[in-house]
Order: structure tokens, then sequence, then C-alpha cells
């Protein structure tokens, strides 16, 4: 007996060199890869890699330092730290570094759909973050949006405008009803539909949904004032003017249905609603997402209005979700939609809460039809009708 036991213990006890060296590898690459997340936002944010994009040929580390106005011996150092990440190449004979083509797409051209300048500003709110997280880690209470740091605010409006240009009105909306929501979007009339855009945040999915359909009226709602407010100077500033787009400071529980002329109040519902709610990647930060998915049914047109559910891809089972894309949402999840929804003692459904988590509740607030109507590798696209 005791013999077993202590060749038990022994076995627990061996170490897998190979195993270990793998292990420390992989905490290598990720030492490397979180300081020089540090580096890319001080690039996009000195302009680095659109200077070397504008240049249009290899580049030395005075010359940059010169195009923008920043101490060579600095940049000489990122350049070194940039070629090491593969983000930029090395040419030694020359002693210059080259930004491809293929890499400006994503770190310099600010209108290429794969623009991801924004996703290293919301990793630095995470950095400045951490004492906050650290807290609620041991109190179990929450952090609401406000409370974050701002570069939180302005990288997820810029990560959005990635993804939500690329996918919207391209393959999103189409795939909504068997089609029939983009046929109405688009057709020609004086009056066209109403639709209410909860948890806009910066406004970048309402402005994106207005200037594509120019027939219809568009609402944002969210409970950051500030947000707001960055979105109605957006939509200025693309030329909408508030006959095309509103935005207005509002829960998602209880934001008012689109201004009518004319509609007695039992019509409410017939010709007072909304012809198309969206959410987007918010359901799950809310306090009540059951609430909020029972009001957008009380505040639909019937019977033909939508719910419009855009939500983090996930699978149902953790164990789907152990991948890189896994491993990102999650850390997003604890540093921003848990906290988020605790802080309004809210259910933290997080950001992989999944199909069966997203079902569970939408049908909750009263929907009877739910289906999965789109995904891409990012999003999974999720209709909600009352019939």
């Amino acid at each position: 007996m005791s013999s077993n036991s202590t060749s038990s213990t022994s076995q627990q006890t061996t170490i897998d060199n190979e195993k270990l060296q793998r292990f420390m590898g992989k905490i290598l690459s990720d030492f490397g890869g979180a300081a020089s997340s540090v580096l890319v936002y001080i690039g996009d944010k000195l302009g680095l890699y659109k200077a070397m994009s504008d240049f249009g040929k290899p580049i030395t580390s005075q010359e940059l330092a010169n195009l923008s106005a920043t101490s060579e011996r600095y940049i000489r150092e990122w350049l070194a730290n940039q070629a090491a990440g593969g983000y930029l190449t090395y040419d030694p004979s020359s002693q210059t570094y080259n930004l491809p083509i293929e890499h400006a797409q994503v770190l310099a051209n600010e209108n290429s759909p794969l623009y991801a300048a924004g996703g290293f500003q919301v990793l630095m709110s995470f950095y400045r973050d951490e004492p906050k997280i650290l807290n609620v880690f041991k109190t179990g209470k929450g952090i609401s949006w406000e409370d974050h740091d701002k570069d939180l605010f302005e990288g997820t409006g810029k990560f959005a405008t990635l993804i939500y240009t690329a996918n919207l009105v391209n393959s999103w909306i189409p795939a909504l009803d068997n089609g029939k929501v983009e046929q109405r979007l688009r057709q020609q009339g004086t009056r066209g539909l109403k639709v209410a855009d909860i948890g806009c945040g910066y406004g970048t999915s309402t402005i994106l949904m207005a200037k594509a359909y120019p027939n219809s009226k568009f609402y944002g709602f969210d409970n950051h004032a500030a947000s707001i407010e960055y979105a109605k100077n957006k939509a200025k500033e693309e030329g909408l003017g508030e006959d095309r787009i509103q935005f207005e400071v509002a829960s998602s529980a209880n934001f008012p249905l689109p201004q009518q002329e004319g509609i007695e109040m039992e019509k409410v519902g017939e010709e007072a609603g909304y012809d198309l709610i969206t959410f987007f990647d918010c359901l799950h930060d809310m306090d009540d997402p059951q609430g909020a998915a029972a009001h957008s049914l009380s505040a639909l047109k019937k019977p033909d209005g939508v719910v419009m559910i855009v939500e983090p891809f996930a699978n149902d089972k953790l164990e789907d979700n152990l991948n890189p894309l896994g491993r990102m949402m999650y850390a997003a999840s604890t540093m921003i939609c848990i906290p988020t929804s605790l802080s309004q003692n809210g259910p933290a459904l997080g950001a992989q809460a999944g199909e069966a988590g997203i079902s569970k509740v939408v049908k909750a607030g009263g929907f009877k039809h739910f289906k999965r109507a789109a995904q891409t590798s990012f999003n999974i696209v999720y209709e909600a009708k009352d019939q």
C-alpha cells in the first residue's frame, strides 16, 4: 500500500520537460504580443503606419522620424520590434523597413474593412482598467460602461466599423425574414420603414444603415450620454439630418416609440411600432436582456416587425469555444461584458452566451420565433419575430 502510494505520488510529480518547454514558448509569444500591442497602439496614435504607407517605399528610422516629428532613437527601437513581430519587413543591406501593402490594409488604411487599430485601442483600455477589474474580482460587483477608460468607447466604435461595414448591408440584413426586410427597406415611397438601433453606442451601425437605406428613418438609443452625443455629431458629419436619423439617451427596456402623427393608441403595434429593431453586440451586456426583449416585442409593428440580434460568435458548450477566438472573447467578456451587466445587477450572460443562451432570453421575453439568420467568423446574427 505504501509502495503504491509512493509510486502514484512520483508519477504525479514527474515533469515532462518537452511539454514544459512548449508551454514556455507559448508564454514567451504571449509576452511579446502583450508588450507589442502597446507599441502598435503608439504607432497608430503617432501616425507611423500611415506615414510608412504614404512614403510608398522602404524607409530608414531617420526618415520615419523626420516624417512623423518624433525621436529617431525611439523610432529605431520601435521599428525593430515591429519587424521582429512580422508587422514590418527589414532589409539588412539597406537598413530599411517596409510596410507590406497587405499589412497596410490592417494598420494604416482607415477605409479598409480590415482596419484593426480599434482593437488595439480596446486593449489599452483593458490595461488602464486593471485596478478596477482586480477590485470587482474580489467584491463580485460590476463596472458600468461609462466608468471604463475612454479608449474602450473609441476603440469599440472603430472595431465595430470594421466588422459592420463588411457585413451589415451586404449579408446580415439581406438574411432577415428571407430577404423581405431588405426589400422593404429599399422600396421607394414617402413612408419608409422605422428602425430602432438599441445599444447603438457611437452610432456606427445606425449610421451605416441610414446611409444604405435613405427611404427609411433610423433611431439610435443608448444609456451612455457621451456616446449618444458623439453619434449625433458623427451623423451631422455624414450629412444625415434628423429627418433621416435621430439619437436619444434611453434604456433598452424603455426606449420610446417612433413619432407618429394621427395614430390612435389602440393601434400602437399595428401602425406606430418599429418595423425593425436591432441589437448589435450588446444584448448580453444588459442588466435586463429579457426585459429588453419584451419591450422590443411590444414596440414592434405587427405582424411583420423583426428583431435582429447580432452577438459574438459562440458555441453553446464551453469546450467548443476553447480556441483563439474564444480566448479573445472570454477576455473581453471578463473585462467588459460581465462587469457592465453586474454593475446593474444583471444576469451577466457574457460574450459567449451562445445560441441556446440568447434564445432562452428572447423567448422568455415573449417571442415565438427565433432562429440563426447568418453568421461570420466573429458574429452570429439571430432573427426574432412575434410569429
